[in-house]
């Protein structure tokens, strides 16, 4: 009997810490088949929940009987902005549940790199210590232990792969061992060097409707490419560049330090490590998560 199209895994975030990186990965493995869209954010989006459930089955029924079939959606850590996710993904993905995997990075380096995204999406517009005070999702998808106990909560801690982003970068092959171990693969993983890095946020030109109908109108981008120059090109596109890479003031660091480390003591707790924004680029390179019995 053949099994209906659901995933049996899901990356659900956290937002800026490599998810698109592990998709890419594992679907350049044999044997896996991964969504597309990478993150069709079925759950947490209204627009696209009312696409149906035989929408989202659809994004695995091209996938061969043997393959493990996972999707990758950020936007189901993203408390309280799609606060109906955990029940809709509990009521229609069914029994047995997916295996799901979360990645972590240090809180304020995934923030300031969220900022960046939206600042080239055209969401914020504010210098970063005004937008840390005005978009509180800046903050919120960083509280990583408050993100994931409701996920813990309904389907437990076996369930549920954490991963440090900063493993995943020192160590590639060894966390795409783990990974494929957790989800029970049979094959033999092979970390992909090839692949570049994905969603890298650096340079990021900001989003201008008007520009990028002008750009994406054949015959004016023949003519941008033939007559003019590419140094003039590269300096017009500079103006919707981010040049430098925000920085936040030492007030503003030193507040989110001790808003974050709050929820690392949580965190830590989890797998009996003291877990700080101070101690993080040390702890988490070489640390393997596990959880702890408690």
């Amino acid at each position: 009997m053949s099994r209906p199209p659901r995933p049996d895994f899901v990356i659900i975030g956290a937002m800026k810490c490599a998810t698109s990186t592990l998709h890419v990965q594992l679907a350049a493995q044999p044997g896996f088949h991964m969504s597309t869209p990478k993150e069709p954010n079925f759950f947490s989006d209204d627009d696209v929940y009312a696409q149906g459930l035989d929408w989202y089955r659809g994004l695995f029924i091209e996938a061969k009987e043997s393959d493990l079939r996972g999707e990758s959606s950020t936007h189901y850590t993203k408390l309280p902005t799609y606060p109906q996710t955990l029940d809709r993904f509990h009521e229609e993905i069914g029994d047995p549940p997916p295996k799901l995997i979360y990645l972590m990075r240090h809180p304020i380096d995934r923030l300031v790199s969220h900022y960046i995204h939206e600042w080239s999406q055209g969401v914020l517009s504010s210098d970063i210590n005004t937008a840390v005070q005005e978009h509180l999702p800046l903050k919120a998808y960083s509280r990583y232990h408050e993100q994931l106990s409701p996920w813990i909560e309904a389907y437990g801690r076996e369930q549920i792969l954490p991963l440090f982003f900063d493993g995943l970068r020192a160590h590639p092959q060894q966390t795409l061992e783990r990974v494929c171990t957790f989800l029970a693969y049979t094959g033999t993983p092979q970390w992909q060097h090839e692949q570049a890095a994905q969603n890298v946020s650096a340079q990021r030109m900001r989003k201008s409707p008007m520009r990028d109908s002008i750009a994406a109108f054949p015959p004016l981008r023949w003519l941008r490419r033939t007559l003019m120059p590419e140094s003039l090109r590269d300096r017009i596109k500079s103006r919707w560049m981010m040049k430098e890479r925000p920085q936040l003031d030492a007030a503003t660091e030193a507040a989110l330090q001790e808003h974050f480390d709050h929820d690392l003591a949580q965190l830590g707790a989890c797998f009996d490590i003291p877990l700080t924004c101070a101690n993080w680029k040390d702890v988490a390179p070489e640390t393997e998560l596990q959880w702890s019995p408690s």
